[in-house]
């Protein structure tokens, strides 16, 4: 994998930017989605497709998404995904009928998956070794900081200038990255492109990903943070108290950030990225037992917020760090996109069906156990790395 001696700011900066509009993919419609009926109140239940059907093709093709990436080129592929996002949002604004929204939806999926998996590998190239883990804690906060921006700004701009504004800004910040893009990393030395694997080959391939414990472990430890984050933005909110619950839930994915970019960055100086995922897995536990104990205690959700950040640090930052060639780090990223989606959209449900089944409580402790299946997921592979560096 190149090595470059100085790390490109600029450049890590506007592949965080990129990572921001990969996640307004999601954002644009899930901010406004009381509002969407206004636009489409033909669509009725099937309303809900406009969110989930982003992430469809993440779960199909999240693991091939980073083969075929490291066969058509890093920078190429972040650039063509930013140009598709573009044309999808620029199509929404005319106000497309349900189905061929829906279409436009699918296709953002696809865009999606080429920056989430394109981006963490070039963020790596442009990163010294020493800030390595600080580039990729930041792209780990593209998420949290996307959804933060979509409150403060774009909802202002749909109460000014309607739904349909939200889409076109959109649209015009994904153009705008492509070509900033395109000409910042224009210099940049990136790997040989691999070969396009033959279609044939594509389950045996998921297997060897599937099979490695050097691939897995980053998506792995992901899935269970996956799980537990956006669901209990969701799920939580009615169990706190009604003064605090605004502040409290607008507070949450930025105390994750901070502690991410902040503890999260120290620490990846002292200790393997493995371990520090660990670690904020078990404070996560801890956090959620407090949660369980005094339920919509504002500090317990603070802590947990906190917690989350260091998982974040070390999920992201232990791709590279157990992955050394970028094509092995695309694979393990596409890995990551497909747990994340799964995460996306097994998450709620379950936690919903456990709050029906077993009440608050019930729930709290479903979230735990989650948690400690992170821990474990991550304990379970490190020893098969441990047997496989032995052979």
């Amino acid at each position: 994998m190149p090595e470059t001696a100085t790390t490109r700011w600029g450049a890590v900066l506007a592949v965080w930017a990129a990572g921001l509009g990969a996640a307004a993919q999601y954002g644009k419609v899930s901010v406004v989605f009381d509002q969407l009926a206004t636009l489409y109140p033909e669509a009725g239940p099937a309303l809900s497709l406009s969110v989930s059907m982003t992430g469809v093709l993440g779960i199909l093709l999240g693991v091939v998404a980073g083969l075929f990436v490291s066969s058509f080129g890093y920078r190429r592929s972040l650039v063509w995904a930013l140009w598709s996002g573009a044309a999808m949002s620029a199509l929404q604004v005319l106000h497309l009928p349900y189905g061929l929204f829906l279409v436009t939806r699918l296709i953002e999926g696809l865009s999606h998956l080429g920056i989430v998996v394109a981006g963490p590998t070039l963020m790596a190239l442009l990163a010294n070794e020493r800030q390595r883990g600080t580039a990729l804690t930041a792209w780990s906060t593209f998420f949290g900081v996307s959804f933060a921006l979509l409150n403060w700004l774009g909802l202002p701009l749909v109460a000014a200038q309607g739904l349909l504004a939200l889409f076109a800004a959109h649209a015009m910040l994904m153009a705008a990255l492509a070509l900033l893009l395109a000409w910042a990393m224009r210099n940049l030395p990136v790997p040989e492109r691999q070969p396009l694997p033959p279609l044939a080959e594509l389950p045996a391939l998921h297997l060897s990903i599937y099979r490695s414990p050097f691939k897995l472990a980053p998506a792995a430890g992901w899935l269970f943070y996956t799980s537990c984050f956006v669901a209990l933005l969701t799920v939580l909110p009615p169990h706190l108290p009604e003064s605090q619950r605004a502040i409290v839930m607008g507070a949450f994915p930025l105390i994750s950030i901070a502690a991410s970019m902040t503890v999260g960055v120290a620490l990846l100086r002292v200790m393997p990225a493995v371990q520090l995922a660990q670690a904020g897995y078990g404070l996560c536990t801890a956090a959620g037992l407090w949660l369980w104990a005094v339920p919509g205690d504002w500090l317990a959700c603070f802590a947990l917020a906190a917690a989350f950040g260091l998982v974040q640090s070390g999920s992201f930052a232990c791709v590279p760090q157990l992955n050394s060639t970028a094509a092995d780090q695309a694979e393990a990223n596409g890995a990551m996109s497909q747990a994340g989606n799964a995460g996306n959209v097994i998450g709620t449900p379950l936690l919903l069906a456990a709050l029906g089944i077993a009440g608050y409580g019930g729930m709290m402790l479903v979230v735990c156990g989650l948690f400690v299946g992170g821990i474990l997921v991550h304990q379970t592979l490190a020893a098969r790395r441990r047997q496989v560096a032995a052979l």
